[in-house]
């Protein structure tokens, strides 16, 4: 299962901090996001990794005009870790069909500091996205325009009063994972949008998307990709239990 670039890539300095480039071919481009960074452009106007990746593609290739570069899925902007690209029309409808049927084996990593009741767990709950506060709200029982939602947790083990969660969502609802988890009781460290107590000024919450799973658009080969977790405090801590993923 093919896990090493394409082509060897170099690290692009921004604001919020490097961006890794995991994994480059002719198809596809895999990167380690930065908290802080949007995907795909808001209303905020603020430069989206999409745009970043095509003035990084332009420039290497030395192409005039516009350069293609599709978005696939995406990642909530305080969230870290991989993000996979298209290069092309074809490998951006293909993969786009991979994630729509369910086919790509997403996995996550967090940190809370509550320690969950079971060490293994599938949850399941009905989410509700309210657009206009931007939050996901979680129920027991199905609610008017409400979406059944699944995800399974293993807990990988505890440094201090922090626990480290591996997490494979099975649907991909809007802050799905940070919605379930604070219902159970487990909010991300510093997501203080869902539950966790105390400030949050780094810009991003301890929620990595970690591995992705997938067949190749183009060669049909299995592939797996991995980013690792950021170089900073606490991921340090927990940095060599990622391995038992």
């Amino acid at each position: 299962m093919p896990a090493s670039p394409g082509h060897a890539s170099p690290y692009l300095a921004i604001k919020m901090g490097p961006i890794e480039i995991l994994y480059e071919d002719n198809h596809l481009i895999a990167v380690n996001k930065p908290g802080g960074l949007l995907v795909q452009g808001d209303k905020t106007e603020d430069e989206p990794l999409s745009e970043i990746i095509k003035d990084y593609l332009r420039k290497k290739y030395k192409k005039p005009g516009n350069v293609f570069c599709g978005v696939i899925h995406r990642l909530d902007r305080p969230v870290t870790g991989l993000v996979l690209l298209a290069r092309t029309s074809k490998a951006l409808e293909r993969m786009s069909e991979q994630f729509r049927k369910r086919q790509i084996k997403k996995t996550y990593v967090a940190l809370v500091t509550e320690k969950p009741p079971e060490n293994e767990q599938t949850l399941v709950h009905w989410l509700k996205k309210d657009t206009e506060r931007n939050v996901t709200r979680a129920y027991e029982q199905e609610v008017r325009d409400s979406k059944l939602s699944q995800l399974s947790y293993r807990l990988l083990g505890r440094v201090g009063k922090n626990h480290l969660l591996e997490i494979q969502p099975e649907s991909g609802r809007p802050h799905q994972i940070r919605a379930q988890l604070a219902f159970m009781g487990c909010p991300i460290v510093g997501d203080v949008k869902y539950g966790f107590g105390g400030k949050n000024r780094t810009g991003f919450i301890y929620l990595h998307a970690y591995q992705l799973q997938f067949t190749h658009p183009v060669k049909k080969e299995p592939f797996r990709l991995t980013a690792a977790v950021p170089d900073v405090p606490f991921w340090n801590n927990f940095r060599e239990l990622t391995n038992q993923i």
